[in-house]
């Protein structure tokens, strides 16, 4: 599902990424672990197709991202803080991102919205939501569309112990429907409890 193959991106000052390569392959959780400054966010970010000036092949889906498509197809993403509007509510957030392609019904994101512990009627704007429950509707919106792939930054940021415990049972669920999922989290019970395997980036080397 994900081939990164070689990849190196430098600044003038600082390389990011040295030489990295790796593969998820379909179905699997595979973790990505390591420090701030790492690497991890960035990868992820190349991945998505939010940078290409590197060196290197990224391919996902068996397409390249910035030659045969600029971003990843069938993919939700949480990468650092989701975006939202803040002056709409969560439910009508989600609804203007479904209606972009028009493949998922009101009801399908109440769902979602309920699966992640958020009420869909609550009228509060984004910007009273707290951070747990920003990062709730992120991950309703990466999940409500049931797509393929899922590349996930520090998803669980935020979130309470019982929170945690139920976003990982949803994620354990998304791997038995064969979702491939890209993890990163500072927390090693989730890599432990979540992924099949993982790779440790140490100042953009694999290590």
């Amino acid at each position: 599902m994900i081939e990164v193959n070689n990849v190196t991106l430098k600044t003038k000052e600082y390389t990011i990424l040295d030489n990295v390569s790796i593969k998820v392959d379909k179905g699997e959780i595979v973790g990505l672990v390591g420090g701030n400054g790492s690497g991890k966010t960035m990868l992820m970010k190349c991945i998505c197709g939010f940078y290409n000036d590197y060196s290197g092949t990224i391919e996902v889906g068996g397409k390249e991202i910035g030659k045969d498509i600029d971003f990843p197809e069938n993919v939700g993403i949480i990468i650092e803080n989701p975006g939202f509007i803040p002056y709409y509510s969560g439910f009508k957030n989600l609804k203007i991102l479904a209606d972009l392609r028009g493949k998922i019904t009101e009801e399908d994101i109440c769902s979602y919205m309920e699966l992640v512990g958020l009420d869909p009627k609550l009228r509060r704007s984004v910007r009273k939501y707290s951070l747990g429950m920003r990062q709730r509707l992120g991950l309703a919106q990466a999940l409500m569309e049931q797509p393929q792939l899922l590349i996930l930054d520090e998803p669980f940021n935020g979130l309470d112990k019982e929170m945690v415990k139920d976003i990982r049972q949803i994620l354990i669920k998304e791997k038995e429907k064969e979702t491939t999922i890209l993890l990163s989290s500072h927390n090693s019970d989730d890599i432990d409890l979540l992924c099949d395997r993982c790779y440790h980036l140490d100042a953009g080397k694999l290590a």
